[in-house]
């Protein structure tokens, strides 16, 4: 079959002929009908995030089974389903006190799978490697939805809306009358915007390097939009009455956009670091700040979600009129251009592109 497949960091993905195992126990084979290119697959490409090479990328999808393994219960050939790129054990400390983003066993090394034409063995981005034809992997992976759900739709459910949507409800908790600024308009960010706004939030001030993400934020409902440079903490605070915003969200994984959230938040604010960045970008603070603005700093891993518990709520949503999520695809393509979406995420340009392969 054939992947989207990078070989070493800094290099350009190619498509590739690569040879995946049949499932075994508890394992399923997934044809991928829709995937998303994720901002954290792209860090994957530029060395960001140092993964094992060579890697099938991708790890936001959604397709049909194909085929079962022994002992599988959760779905049957024919059924649609979302991917989980962090599917819980439900076994570990985390799962049993209800964090089953925290899974102990979720982010451990895995083996390869699979190989390339020339015998190498093979590895997959986030357990997935979705930018394929085919992905095996374990049932605790798939998360069947209605048949009706769009399979692009159903995609963009099982990263972007979750992480996004999730950081707003879950992880920040934000309530209506709550000031919101997003920082980072990727596929997550615009989800974050577009969820502050479902929960009453105003304003909800969306930030971004690139200007031509202002109709981008604007259709996901921001009330503001900012250009990121060196005015944007007063330029925030001119828009909350001096104090800066209750809820500060870090959609980008640096440091320097971590503290631009930081200081963008009033005292006593909360800020929450939904990007995933690279282990040696240090965020550095200084301890009367820390103590006199009495705010929070927190992490929201995969939207604090449960995906066995959240993806059918959010597809029940769109199914019946309440989450439209048109503004958050720019571009579609086939696997042969999947490529060329890395180029233009790097330039900052567009939101999601959707690959069918």
């Amino acid at each position: 079959m054939r992947a989207l497949v990078v070989r070493a960091a800094g290099e350009p993905p190619r498509v590739t002929d690569v040879e995946l195992p049949g499932p075994a126990e508890s394992e399923v084979r997934v044809g991928v009908r829709a995937a998303g290119v994720c901002h954290s697959d792209l860090s994957m490409v530029d060395g960001t995030l140092a993964p094992p090479y060579p890697l099938v990328l991708g790890h936001e999808a959604a397709g049909i089974v194909v085929e079962v393994g022994g002992g599988v219960s959760r779905t049957a050939v024919g059924d649609h389903v979302v991917l989980n790129w962090a599917p819980p054990c439900r076994r570990c400390w985390f799962c049993q006190r209800a964090e089953p983003w925290l899974c102990a066993s979720t982010g451990t090394p895995a083996s390869p799978r699979g190989r390339t034409a020339d015998g190498e063995p093979l590895h997959v981005t986030l357990g997935l490697g979705a930018l394929a034809e085919e992905v095996v992997v374990p049932q605790s992976a798939v998360v069947p939805v209605p048949a009706e759900l769009p399979f692009e739709t159903a995609a963009l459910l099982g990263c972007a809306v979750l992480t996004g949507s999730g950081a707003i409800r879950r992880t920040a908790a934000v309530a209506s009358g709550d000031s919101v600024a997003v920082i980072g308009l990727g596929g997550v960010g615009l989800a974050a915007v577009y969820a502050a706004r479902a929960a009453g939030a105003d304003p909800v001030i969306a930030v971004d390097l690139s200007p031509a993400k202002r109709e981008l934020a604007h259709a996901a409902g921001a009330t503001a939009f900012l250009v990121s440079d060196s005015s944007t903490v007063r330029a925030v605070r001119a828009q909350t009455g001096g104090r800066g915003v209750d809820h500060a969200l870090e959609c980008v994984g640096r440091s320097a956009t971590i503290g631009l959230a930081w200081r963008a938040a009033r005292r006593g604010g909360q800020v929450v670091v939904v990007g995933m960045g690279a282990k040696d970008d240090i965020v550095g603070l200084g301890a009367l700040d820390v103590f006199h603005s009495a705010r929070t700093l927190r992490s929201s891993v995969y939207g604090s979600s449960d995906p066995d518990r959240d993806l059918p709520e959010l597809a029940a949503d769109v199914l019946a009129g309440v989450l439209d999520l048109g503004f958050l695809v720019s571009d579609r393509t086939t696997l042969d251009g999947a490529a060329a979406a890395f180029d233009r995420m790097a330039r900052g340009e567009g939101a999601r592109t959707l690959v069918c392969p």
